[in-house]
């Protein structure tokens, strides 16, 4: 790649729009790739350049693209700021940031908070562009205004029947078309009573998000009503859920792998966390699977990937994990030797059981590496009689650790062999001893 790509950013004002230092870029480019429709805003007499409009999909046929014109004088065309869900970002993964010039215009969502009035550092946008609608419903929260960046001219009534069906149709629902231009207009009406069903496929929606009576609610933190989730009794309950969120220490980024998924409560809120938090959810019933996904859709997070089969075979190619939690099989023949050969150094395992046969192998491991041996215990008031009594749920013992090098896991192995507390680790006799408690039924 000998001469840098310029990347234009232009609204739908077009021409009118653009500053001198943009225009003169488009003047001087030999080729001008973009949209049919960004292509059709340039003036022929000012940008006389050779046009070539996006093939479909777009992604694939970058370097193909770009090779066929390397070495001529390029301009890309995008829609407002190209750094903002634009191509700027596929095309720096495609040639090396270094090589691209990107001259921004005001993105759609700047427009949007300047006609409304919204402080744009406070408010969220979500895209929707080739993603799944479920991954809306994780960013609602009573109060919430989002900004959301549509995939056509129906997104905004697929948004309103999200809203409806999931209990938020009290939300009010603005429609910006064609921000910036002459024939920018404004919609507005709630999600209950959205009239409307095609908008101008230029837009941006913004949402007043209100939960309708009865909705159940749910947090941003870890640890979300156990009504929640469609299961059949294979759930870790919400206080147990909390606390192994709260080992698991998810990060932006980051890959969990979650064996034995059960009802997907693990991986999906691993990525409630943060938008570009990962998880696979690895489960062997595919009755199981199936809800693990429909749980995924619900909860806002659909690209939670599941893969149907028995654990460790299911694991064997992969992505390399960050964390990984072990909700159940933890007998199974190699299981915990595949999962902590597959962390790197500093990745975090996880691994809960109500069962003495399991214990006994966490028990082991701890001994072997260190890390976090504790029990947890959970007591619930419930009526006896005519009073309240407590009703204590299956205690559920948790290991947790981090990999560290071959260095620190021999220091570690000879502390523990040695009978040393070591910090941020506990012995196995202080949990025999009970000693270490909190938490509730798996």
């Amino acid at each position: 790649m000998n001469a840098a790509i310029s990347v234009v950013g232009i609204g739908a004002d077009g021409w009118d729009g653009l500053p001198e230092s943009s225009r003169r870029v488009l003047r001087a480019a030999e080729v001008l790739i973009g949209a049919p429709r960004q292509l059709g805003l340039l003036p022929a007499a000012e940008c006389p350049g050779e046009q070539v409009a996006w093939p479909s999909p777009l992604r694939p046929a970058v370097p193909g693209l770009l090779a066929a014109h390397e070495g001529r004088a390029l301009a890309v065309l995008a829609s407002g700021d190209p750094s903002f869900y634009g191509i700027a970002r596929t095309l720096a993964e495609t040639t090396g940031a270094e090589h691209l010039r990107v001259h921004p215009h005001p993105s759609s969502v700047s427009y949007a908070c300047a006609r409304l009035g919204w402080p744009l550092e406070a408010v969220e946008t979500v895209s929707l562009v080739a993603r799944p609608l479920a991954a809306l419903s994780a960013a609602l929260h009573p109060g919430r205004r989002l900004l959301v960046l549509g995939e056509g001219p129906g997104t905004p009534a697929e948004v309103a029947t999200l809203l409806r069906r999931t209990g938020w149709g009290g939300t009010r629902v603005r429609v910006l078309e064609q921000l910036g231009g002459p024939a920018e207009r404004l919609l507005d009406a709630t999600a209950a009573d959205w009239p409307h069903e095609r908008t101008d496929a230029l837009h941006v929606l913004a949402l007043d998000c209100v939960r309708d009576p009865g909705t159940l609610r749910l947090g941003a933190a870890p640890g979300l009503p156990d009504e929640a989730y469609e299961h059949d009794g294979q759930l870790t309950k919400r206080y147990v859920r909390a606390a192994t969120l709260a080992a698991l220490a998810p990060a932006p980024g980051e890959l969990l792998w979650d064996i034995g998924g059960g009802s997907g409560s693990i991986g999906i809120e691993w990525m409630r966390t943060h938008r570009d938090c990962r998880a696979i959810s690895v489960e062997k019933s595919p009755e199981r699977a199936a809800r693990i996904t429909r749980n995924a859709d619900t909860l806002g997070v659909p690209a939670l990937r599941v893969v149907t089969g028995p654990a460790p075979a299911s694991l064997a190619g992969l992505p390399t994990p960050d964390a990984v939690f072990i909700g159940g099989g933890l007998t199974a023949p190699g299981l915990l030797d595949a999962c902590w050969d597959a962390l790197p150094v500093g990745g975090r395992l996880v691994a809960n059981t109500v069962t003495l046969e399991s214990e006994a192998l966490l028990a082991d491991r701890h001994r072997r590496h260190g890390g976090e041996l504790i029990r947890l215990a959970v007591s619930a008031a419930v009526p006896v009689g005519g009073f309240t009594g407590w009703r204590q749920a299956m205690p559920v013992t948790q290991w947790s650790v981090t990999k560290g090098s071959v260095t620190e896991r021999s220091v570690t192995e000879r502390s523990v062999t040695q009978g040393s507390v070591t910090q941020g680790s506990v012995t196995q006799e202080s949990v025999a001893q009970g000693s270490v408690t909190q938490e509730e039924e798996a």
